[in-house]
C-alpha cells in the first residue's frame, strides 16, 4: 500500500488533509452489493473537470518559447535562453545549468477551480531534468505566483527527482503534486511552464513530449452509475503483486508494501508491451521475483514527498517507455468503461475504511489499483497490488462502494497510460481526457 494520504477534503472543499497512516486490516469476506440506480437529480454530470493538454506541433505553437523547438511534435532544447545554478536537495550538489522554457497560452477552465493536476512525459539524457510550473487566474481577476509542480528526472542519478514543499499563499498551496485552492477561493484559467535543463555546455537535448493540466471542483455529494457500456469486459492486465517487494528497498518509500503506484502502473506498462530491460534493473538483488517492481519503485520515488505515490511522477514514467500518459479525474464509472470497452485499463486512486468494500479485506488511507474490466453484472474487476502473490492480485468487487469510495476520496482520480497514438473515447462536452 502506498503512503500517500489522499486529499479527502480536500477534494470537495479545497482544504489541504493531513496526515499519512495506513492501515491493513483483515475484515470478512461479503457478498459483492448490486449497482446501485443513479439519482438523477444530482447526476454524475454535475462533477466540474476539465483536462487541457499540449501534445503537437500546432499545440506547442499556441505557446511561448524561449530556447525550444519542435521536431515531431516533440518540444526540443535548441538553445540556452540563460543559465542557472541549481542546488540538489538530496545529493547537495550546486551546479550551472543552462535552460530553455515554453509557456503554454492561459486555458480557461470553464468554472473555478479548487484543484488542478500537472502532468507530463519528458525525455531526459544524463544529467538533464524539467521543471513544471503552474499559475492561474483567480475569480477576482488576480494571477498568482508560479507554483512548482515537479522537478522531473528519468533516474536518480545526477538529479533528484522531487516535489518541492512549503509553497502557500493567499491564492492557494501545493500538496506534492496538487494545487490546492485558499478556502473559498479557486482559479478560472490555468497556464502552464515547462523548463528543459542541462549542465552547462554538455550539448544534451532533453525533451518534452506532452503536458497537460487536470482542473477540477467537485460537489459534497456522489451518485452511484448504473453498467452501461462494458459488462463481461476484462482485459488480459499482467498481475504484480506489491506484497512479495515487502522490506525490498525501503529507502524508496518503505519498500514493496508501500509500492502500489508504481506496481500498478507496472501493470498497465507491460500489458502495452512495454517496460525496463534485464540490464535496466541489474542493480536489483537477482534473487528478487519481479524486478521491474523495484525499478519501477525508484524511478518513480519523490525525494521530497518520500514515497512513490506522486500521481504524475509514475505516469512520467510511463512516459520513459514511450508510451503516452497523464492524470485526470473522471466522473463515474460509466466513463471508466468507456475506456474498458476501448481496450484501455485505467489506475485509480482511493481510500476506504474497514468493511466499506465487498471483495477487499483491508482498509487504507491511501491506494492505488488496476480497473481491469467489469464483470457480466457491471461489478468493477480489480488488479489490486495489495495481494499476497501475483496469482493472488485479480478481484472482483461490489460496485456502488468501490465507486463511492473512488469518488469520494481522491475525486475519481485516474492514470491514462497508452502507446502514442492510441485513440482515447469520444471526449465528453467538458472534456476530462
Amino acid at each position: 500500500m502506498d503512503r500517500r494520504a489522499l486529499l479527502r477534503s480536500a477534494v470537495l472543499t479545497g482544504v489541504a488533509a493531513s496526515g499519512l497512516a495506513v492501515t491493513a486490516e483483515p475484515i470478512a469476506a461479503s457478498a459483492l452489493q448490486p449497482a446501485a440506480k443513479p439519482d438523477k437529480a444530482k447526476g454524475p454530470d454535475t462533477r466540474n473537470i476539465r483536462y487541457t493538454q499540449w501534445t503537437s506541433t500546432a499545440d506547442f505553437a499556441t505557446g511561448t518559447a524561449a530556447g525550444v523547438g519542435t521536431a515531431g511534435d516533440v518540444l526540443t532544447f535548441q538553445s540556452a535562453a540563460d543559465q542557472t545554478s541549481y542546488t540538489d536537495p538530496v545529493l547537495g550538489t550546486t551546479g550551472t545549468y543552462e535552460f530553455a522554457t515554453w509557456t503554454s497560452p492561459s486555458a480557461a477552465v470553464g468554472f473555478t477551480a479548487t484543484q488542478a493536476v500537472a502532468s507530463w512525459t519528458a525525455d531526459t539524457p544524463a544529467g538533464t531534468f524539467v521543471k513544471v510550473e503552474l499559475r492561474g487566474t483567480t475569480a477576482g481577476g488576480t494571477t498568482t505566483g508560479w507554483y512548482v509542480m515537479g522537478i522531473w528526472a528519468a533516474d536518480d542519478a545526477n538529479v533528484s527527482r522531487t516535489s518541492v514543499n512549503g509553497q502557500s499563499d493567499a491564492n492557494g498551496s501545493i500538496s506534492t503534486d496538487t494545487f490546492v485552492a485558499a478556502s473559498g477561493g479557486g482559479l478560472t484559467s490555468i497556464q502552464l511552464r515547462v523548463s528543459l535543463l542541462r549542465p552547462a555546455g554538455s550539448g544534451s537535448i532533453p525533451k518534452v513530449r506532452s503536458i497537460g493540466v487536470m482542473a477540477s471542483a467537485l460537489p459534497t455529494t456522489v451518485t452511484a452509475s448504473s453498467p452501461a457500456g462494458a459488462q463481461g469486459v476484462v482485459l488480459g492486465v499482467p498481475q504484480f503483486s506489491q506484497q512479495i517487494h515487502a522490506g525490498q528497498y525501503p529507502q524508496f518509500g518503505g519498500g514493496g508494501e508501500a509500492w502500489c503506484s508504481p506496481t500498478s502502473t507496472s501493470m498497465v506498462v507491460a500489458f502495452w508491451g512495454q517496460g525496463p530491460t534485464a540490464t535496466d534493473y541489474s542493480w536489483v538483488d537477482p534473487s528478487y521475483a519481479d524486478p521491474w517492481i523495484d525499478y519501477a519503485a525508484r524511478n518513480a520515488y519523490d525525494y521530497a514527498y518520500g514515497g512513490t505515490g506522486n500521481w504524475p511522477f509514475n505516469t512520467a514514467y510511463a512516459g520513459r517507455f514511450g508510451l503516452d500518459g497523464f492524470i485526470t479525474r473522471l466522473r463515474s464509472l460509466n466513463e471508466a468503461e468507456q475506456f474498458i470497452a476501448a481496450g484501455i485499463p485505467l489506475v485509480l486512486s482511493l481510500s476506504f475504511k474497514k468493511n466499506q468494500i465487498p471483495g477487499l479485506t483491508y482498509g487504507t488511507n491511501g491506494h492505488l489499483l488496476v480497473l481491469a474490466g467489469f464483470s457480466a453484472t457491471g461489478d468493477p474487476v480489480l488488479n489490486d497490488p495489495f495481494s499476497p502473490s501475483d496469482a493472488e492480485v485479480r478481484k472482483t468487487v461490489g460496485r456502488s462502494a468501490f465507486e463511492a469510495a473512488w469518488l469520494t476520496t481522491s475525486g475519481g482520480t485516474t492514470y491514462v497510460i497508452t502507446p502514442a497514438g492510441r485513440a482515447l473515447p469520444a471526449r465528453p462536452a467538458q472534456p476530462n481526457w
